[in-house]
């Protein structure tokens, strides 16, 4: 993704961009995304969609939650796509008085314990007594991460008397690569959207106590008063939604070997009467 990325927003620039009323058709716009699977394709197909009306748009990606969002409040990004009730709930109730929702953008963010579909069991109720089944361990990913922490909290309220095994998300893929290739049970912390889920025939476990938070929506985040200052633009946000299976799609095609801009526009070009549509919108 490096040729997809460029630096971090220069005090220069931070400066002209730090008041809403800039944005007609022609003129740049600086996006702000995670480099994370769920976040970069959004970022991708709103850049070619913004693209193809004449906008001249840039991509900043960040590692951390903190960084995107004091980028955003100051000025250094106009826009990005957030979850703003799960992971990071936390900076958008900190930034939200100097920050605007200006529209959904996709649906459907989930993060649990799930199992292979041959496996015999459908709910997280059910672990305790099949425990020996999967070994007495969960394969978990990177310590610290809000799934695993939601995971090691559903371990304790199922009373599975199981251990939740740190990691990384690469030795997780692997272990579950390897356990479905013979058809042996295992579980495993995972997330949608993921290639994995479309790799792999997995199903999570129901949780009727509802441990693991609801299925999410991304939205299209800005400064406060970006909509007001701009509305051409923020029309032009509002048309475009994402399925997560499009955005899961584009992560297996990632992960077969394409690069992230190679993806999108394959994307884009399977789908030209849908952005068609998108983009019929009069400028102001």
């Amino acid at each position: 993704m490096n040729c997809f990325v460029k630096a971090l927003g220069a005090t220069a620039i931070a400066a002209t961009l730090s008041l809403p009323a800039f944005a007609q058709d022609g003129t740049t716009i600086t996006i702000g995304t995670m480099g994370w699977e769920d976040l970069t394709p959004i970022a991708g197909i709103t850049k070619s969609v913004l693209e193809s009306k004449g906008y001249t748009v840039e991509v900043e990606e960040f590692s951390e939650w903190g960084i995107a969002f004091a980028a955003l409040t100051n000025g250094d990004v106009d826009i990005m796509a957030s979850q703003t009730d799960y992971v990071a709930h936390d900076y958008w109730t900190k930034n939200m008085d100097r920050l605007e929702k200006i529209s959904p953008v996709s649906h459907g963010l989930y993060q649990a314990i799930a199992v292979p579909s041959y496996v015999g069991i459908s709910s997280m109720e059910e672990l305790a007594a099949n425990k020996d089944m999967f070994g007495g361990k969960i394969i978990g990913i990177e310590p610290g991460s809000g799934l695993m922490r939601d995971a090691a909290a559903a371990v304790e309220a199922y009373g599975t008397g199981m251990d939740l095994v740190e990691g990384s998300t690469a030795a997780m893929t692997a272990a579950l690569d390897a356990a479905m290739s013979r058809q042996e049970p295992i579980a495993v912390t995972i997330w949608e959207p993921s290639w994995m889920m479309q790799k792999y025939d997995v199903k999570f476990l129901a949780d009727p106590k509802g441990v693991f938070p609801a299925a999410q929506s991304y939205y299209f985040i800005g400064t406060a008063g970006f909509s007001a200052a701009n509305p051409a633009l923020r029309e032009r946000l509002a048309s475009i939604y994402v399925p997560l299976a499009d955005i899961t799609a584009i992560n297996g095609a990632m992960n077969d070997g394409k690069a992230m801009e190679e993806a999108v526009a394959d994307w884009v070009a399977a789908h030209a009467d849908l952005i068609a549509r998108w983009t019929a919108i009069k400028s102001e």
